[in-house]
């Protein structure tokens, strides 16, 4: 409960106005049923009317008293739930703004939907209930037991041995469904991993005609999630026909025992009439308290899943960072025996030994075969991921020893998937900086070659982009990013691969572009068309994540075999 302690002390008001009013209303519920009966056997018995309407306005203002507490305890608990739940979800994205590559890889994205959603919301509907139910009904219980101990202690010892039958009940369903939830939810995360990925990939999906695989995977998923779900929810189901064989039970034995009673004239007719509404009342307090339990059991299942997030070690932090105050100035960079891999109790290394100097301003080109590690490479100079061994350096001090912010402030990097989200072309271009003019726009358009297309739509850049760009191509998606990290103005530009939609004229332009209007900033270019790194300053060759070869272009047709490779097989390519 302690990351909950802080919401907790800043609502404390709910949380203790919400069960308040609710023992209040609790208190009612076991008195009125005590008056009733003294007006059934003093008043209407003898036909003492007064005596009736007298304890009638006593009923009455009881009952006003409990309506305005149980709105009130119902309003308090609401707000308290809905306070929590806000927190929760709050802190959840917040830490999840945080995870570094590595730590968004050890989580699905539909499984952080689901627990910043669902888990989340059975949080809030357990604390609800809890704070409704947790005094009211013990209060309720106890009362009503007390109360059937003052009216008839021969009828109240049977209803003490139902409650622990009842009690042992309740906790082996609880124990039971505990383990249930836990699978249901993982479930509900495969479910919203499906869905993510078929939405996502709709017109691939059409392209192939694979809608009857996705509706056959889907109905896969989806029966599996409503097998589990019945198979965790019908230990709740139990509860209500073991709560009726309960009352009814024990209703019966009552009625076997003050009908005696009744015969031979020890007891009075509102007294039984009395003693089943308290029969009731426990009975009906368990089976709430019961479901209280459940709830918590399946709550608690959400809880442990949302501590994994909140509690989830943040590798790439600023803690410690020895020069705070560092600006990268030039963007000069520089890569000392690095190594690298995903996973540490992974064999083999994604980089191996990597030395790489690249000068401020320079125009770089990588390139090699599907694997060979460029995008691994590129990632780790914003700190997207932490070096294993080595250092990377940037203006001669280890990214490690800057801050977070300042770093990727200073570096704009264009990844291999162009990320569009739904507003207009404005909106989405000041990503890169929020602050930028019009004029600003159209510059950084004109050098990514986005502009003639963007001016060409009626709203200009007031253009609505749907989500994930999906009313734009591919090669308008990709300089509409190259656009938006240009807007940054950073040190360090690192395009991943940003203009394969883009045909050869125009990424001849957008190269043009960068050499006339971007000379003071670091380019670093991975590509898979030599043509588009041919003029590069200096060409970094890689092959299964090492570096096989540096250089221009001429100097690498001549000595690097890798690269001649390439170079021909994409020639003869061109030729046919």
């Amino acid at each position: 409960m302690n990351k909950y302690k802080d919401t907790i002390k800043k609502y404390l008001y709910c949380f203790i106005l919400g069960p308040f009013f609710m023992i209040i209303e609790a208190a009612g519920e076991f008195i009125l049923p005590y008056i009733n009966a003294n007006i059934i056997d003093k008043g209407a018995a003898k036909g003492n009317i007064s005596y009736i309407i007298q304890n009638g306005i006593y009923m009455l203002m009881i009952a006003i008293i409990m309506l305005a507490a149980g709105v009130l305890g119902a309003y308090f608990a609401i707000k308290a739930s809905a306070m929590l739940a806000a927190d929760i979800r709050q802190k959840t994205f917040v830490k999840i703004q945080e995870f570094s590559f590595s730590n968004i890889d050890d989580f699905s994205t539909g499984s952080l939907i689901t627990r910043i959603t669902n888990d989340i919301t059975q949080i809030q509907n357990f604390t609800q209930s809890l704070l409704r139910g947790m005094f009211r009904s013990p209060v309720m219980l106890i009362g009503a037991i007390g109360m059937s101990f003052l009216l008839n202690k021969k009828l109240a010892v049977s209803i003490c041995i139902v409650v622990p039958i009842m009690a042992l009940t309740i906790t082996f369903i609880i124990k039971t469904a505990s383990p249930r939830y836990t699978i249901m939810q993982q479930k509900l995360d495969n479910l919203n991993n499906g869905i993510n990925e078929t939405i996502t990939n709709e017109k691939v999906i059409k392209s192939y005609v694979r809608e009857d695989y996705e509706k056959k995977k889907f109905t896969i998923i989806n029966d599996e999630l409503m097998k589990k779900s019945i198979h965790a929810l019908k230990m709740m189901m139990l509860m209500q026909p073991v709560s009726s064989i309960a009352i009814n039970v024990t209703t019966l034995i009552v009625v076997w025992i003050a009908g005696k009673q009744i015969m031979i004239g020890n007891m009075e007719i509102g007294t039984l009439t009395v003693f089943i509404t308290y029969l009731s009342q426990i009975l009906n307090s368990l089976n709430f308290l019961a479901n209280i339990f459940l709830q918590g059991t399946r709550a608690a299942a959400s809880d442990r899943r949302i501590s994994e997030v909140l509690n989830a070690k943040v590798d790439l932090t600023d803690v410690n960072a020895k020069n705070p105050d560092k600006e990268i100035e030039n963007g000069r960079i520089e890569l000392k025996n690095v190594t690298f891999k995903y996973f540490k109790n992974n064999r083999e290394n994604v980089l191996n030994h990597i030395n790489l100097k690249i000068e401020s301003g320079e125009f770089v080109g990588i390139i090699g075969s599907t694997g060979s590690g460029k995008t691994t490479l590129v990632s780790l100079i914003p700190r997207l991921y932490e070096v294993c061994e080595g250092e990377v350096l940037i203006d001669g001090t280890d990214v490690k020893d800057m801050l977070i912010e300042k770093l990727r402030n200073a570096v704009s990097v264009v990844l291999q998937k162009n990320t569009l989200f739904s507003g207009t072309i404005a909106e989405n271009l000041r990503w890169g900086n929020e602050n930028a003019s019009t004029d600003e726009l159209k510059w950084a358009c004109k050098i990514a070659q986005a502009d003639d297309f963007v001016s060409s739509f009626k709203e200009g850049y007031d253009t609505e982009i749907e989500q994930g760009g999906a009313n734009l191509s591919g090669g308008q998606r990709q300089r509409l990013c190259i656009a938006r990290a240009i807007l940054k103005k950073s040190k360090i530009l690192i395009l991943d691969d940003s203009t394969s939609a883009v045909d050869t004229a125009t990424d001849a332009k957008i190269r043009k572009a960068f050499k006339e209007e971007l000379n003071g900033m670091t380019k670093i270019i991975i590509a898979q068309r030599i043509s588009s790194v041919m003029e590069a300053d200096k060409i970094v060759v890689m092959d299964n994540g090492s570096i096989v070869g540096v250089g221009r272009h001429e100097e690498l047709i001549k000595e690097c075999i890798t690269y001649q490779e390439i170079y021909y097989s994409q020639k003869d390519k061109d030729s046919n």
